[in-house]
């Protein structure tokens, strides 16, 4: 079996955001809220290829990965650092605080039925440890790419803290 772990040295911001629907039926109050995240992360990835290319600001953006809960839709995504997170979430030129002021708006009219939460968390480069067998390529290993794993130690303990050489 081949492993691999995440190839990034730095920290990282593990960003999770998503929705709960209160009332499926109201499909004209969830819908907007649902499709909202998507057009968010397509601007995003497009603005990292042209970072990437040198043709565009870095926003910071490392990648995300969706989920699909029994309460609604999850996204993971991962960040250089919470101030390009939180300049991304509050510019007027970018995608998210449109759809942050018309969820209001709707939520105002119609509370309870559609949630959103998120959760941050700023995790130093010492407290990640990452596998990825056979092939697998998710979440950081996939925002990030992938190193073998003998790069950090062959286990968990030993690659937890470990930087790249």
């Amino acid at each position: 079996m081949q492993h691999h772990t995440h190839a990034s040295d730095d920290d990282v911001v593990v960003f999770n955001i998503g929705m709960t629907i209160a009332q499926p039926h109201r499909i004209d109050l969830w819908w907007p809220v649902f499709t909202a995240m998507p057009r968010m992360i397509a601007e995003l990835e497009r603005a990292k290829g042209a970072a990437a290319r040198g043709e565009g600001e870095d926003l910071g953006f490392l990648g995300a990965t969706t989920l699909m809960g029994r309460r609604g839709p999850w996204v993971v995504q991962y960040w250089r650092s919470t101030e390009q997170l939180y300049r991304y979430a509050s510019s007027a030129d970018h995608a998210h605080l449109p759809a942050w002021k018309r969820f209001n708006a709707v939520a105002r009219k119609h509370p309870g039925a559609v949630g959103i939460w998120h959760e941050t968390f700023a995790v130093p480069a010492t407290g990640i440890e990452t596998l990825y067998g056979n092939g697998a390529r998710i979440g950081l290993g996939a925002a990030t790419g992938t190193v073998e794993v003998g790069r950090r130690g062959a286990r968990a303990r030993t690659r937890l803290g470990a930087r790249v050489a």
